[in-house]
């Protein structure tokens, strides 16, 4: 089963989905199925410019994960303080 990346049409969110030949998702944020189907990046022509979009999109996935894991963080540290201080 290959992984095809699609863009809801209802609420515009963006996903890769796991999916059997001839199979449509349903949308992830909404429940609605109607999505679009796009090539996976990297099936994309490897070319200089493709790989920097890449990695810029890398770093901004990655950016957004730290400051979520930061926040959680920070908040168990804060909770802890409070029932033990």
């Amino acid at each position: 089963m290959p992984i095809y990346d699609y863009q809801c049409k209802s609420c515009g969110q963006r996903f890769e989905q796991l999916v059997k030949a001839g199979e449509t998702p349903d949308c992830p944020a909404c429940g609605v199925n109607r999505v679009e189907r796009f090539f996976p990046s990297s099936a994309a022509v490897s070319t200089r410019r493709t790989r920097e979009r890449a990695l810029v999109g890398a770093r901004r996935k990655a950016g957004a994960e730290k400051r979520d894991k930061d926040h959680a963080h920070s908040e168990y540290l804060a909770k802890e303080m409070k029932d033990h201080g």
